[in-house]
């Protein structure tokens, strides 16, 4: 297969690596997170519906699956760094748009925009740590860019919730582009190429057949998308509901909810480190069975306070604290798990892996816009379907053909 060499890549340290990568990562859920708070009242701007203003955010997740798809290929063709650059400006450009926007109709253009830009970080992302690191050297490495995006999380809903009561919700999705230009400057200035040999072939049309095929073939890749895609549906459920649950039904404040997306991400960052501690002794397959119980333990208990009739924050949050948890575990060993037998096509693997995220995440966003009905059953019975089916992915399908993953 034709290809050409770039330079090594230990130009860059261990350090300045999952730098980019928390960075980079941390696109996804500072896209999403930080106009959480900001979603009622732009939903009242406007003068639109429910079902409009979930549209931003679900519009947004399909493009950025689709997108992916796209980039992958590209990326293995020309390299990370060049789809960096373009994705990164294209982020920093729509996400001004999204500020100016007059409209609901033209924010949703400029939220899918953003969305397709998006794509091109998150699966460069995940494609670097496997140019650089084997399957369970990239588990560990991933957990700590996945830490990363944690810690922006954490900050993400509280600064837009003050974004927003303070300067209005324009405020918060500007702070978007400032966040997106951070990352253009890191990568222009401090991002060496990883992909050791560029596939020449990479987008003609029959080497694109065979290597989507070969990856759709792969029984690793699917149990570990499986569990990947599953644990980010819970996740997803509890972002799209979440605003209108805490605000609207539970009555909290902007600042209160942010708060409360706070603490839930401290307890995702707590899991991304419980993972490092697991991966060394257990492996990953062992790692995962014992996330998943805490996944199941968490949606079945927040399921089960629903239905007693028991509706506070409280009843929301513990279980959501073990569900993320679990989250922590299961996304960097479901990440790297899928991308683990593709050294060659690492964009590729890694594309079609956060397709198949975006598209559980776009339909769970569809039934939860005509289910939204003023009670907290939609998010608490959405995160216990969930967490059944992380269980499943963690006890059967990993165990099963997940071997390939360890090495």
């Amino acid at each position: 297969m034709p290809a050409t060499t770039v330079p090594p890549t230990t130009a860059m340290q261990p350090g300045l690596i999952v730098l980019i990568l928390s960075l980079l990562l941390g696109l996804q859920p500072i896209t999403t997170d930080l106009y959480l708070p900001a979603l009622p009242a732009l939903t009242e701007g406007f003068g639109a519906h429910m079902g409009q203003a979930q549209l931003t955010l679900t519009a947004l997740l399909l493009a950025f699956g689709l997108s992916q798809l796209i980039w992958g290929p590209l990326s293995d063709r020309f390299g990370r760094r060049p789809i960096l650059l373009i994705g990164m400006s294209a982020y920093v450009l729509a996400s001004v748009g999204s500020t100016l926007a007059s409209t609901m109709d033209m924010l949703i253009v400029w939220r899918t925009v953003q969305g397709a830009a998006m794509g091109a970080g998150v699966m460069c992302a995940r494609a670097i740590v496997r140019d650089l690191y084997s399957p369970v050297q990239g588990a560990r490495v991933m957990s700590k860019g996945l830490t990363g995006l944690g810690v922006i999380a954490c900050l993400s809903a509280p600064l837009g919730g003050m974004l927003s009561d303070v300067f209005g919700w324009r405020v918060a999705l500007l702070a978007l582009a400032i966040f997106g230009a951070i990352c253009l400057t890191m990568v222009a200035c401090r991002f060496k190429e990883t992909v050791p040999q560029k596939n020449l072939l990479a987008l003609q049309p029959a080497t694109l057949l065979n290597t989507w095929l070969g990856i759709l073939r792969n029984p690793t890749f699917w149990a570990f998308s499986a569990l990947s895609t599953t644990s980010y549906g819970g996740l997803f459920t509890f972002l799209a509901s979440s605003s209108f649950v805490f605000i609207k039904v539970l009555g909290f404040s902007k600042t209160q909810y942010g708060l409360v997306m706070f603490s839930s991400s401290l307890a995702y960052i707590t899991g991304t480190i419980i993972c490092r501690r697991l991966l060394p002794r257990f492996g990953v397959r062992r790692s995962v069975a014992i996330a998943g119980a805490f996944s199941l333990t968490g949606g079945t208990l927040m399921g089960g306070l629903a239905l007693a009739g028991v509706h506070t924050g409280w009843a929301i949050m513990l279980p959501l604290y073990l569900f993320m948890l679990g989250h922590g575990v299961h996304q960097p060993c479901g990440q790297s798990g899928a991308v683990g037998p593709f050294p060659q096509a690492a964009g590729a693997a890694s594309a079609m892996n956060g397709f198949l995220m975006m598209i559980a995440a776009f339909a769970m966003g569809g039934w939860l816009g005509t289910h939204m009905d003023g009670t907290v059953f939609p998010l608490a019975f959405g995160i216990w379907f969930w967490s059944v089916l992380i269980a499943l992915a963690a006890w059967t399908l990993v165990q099963q053909h997940g071997k390939t993953g360890e090495r």
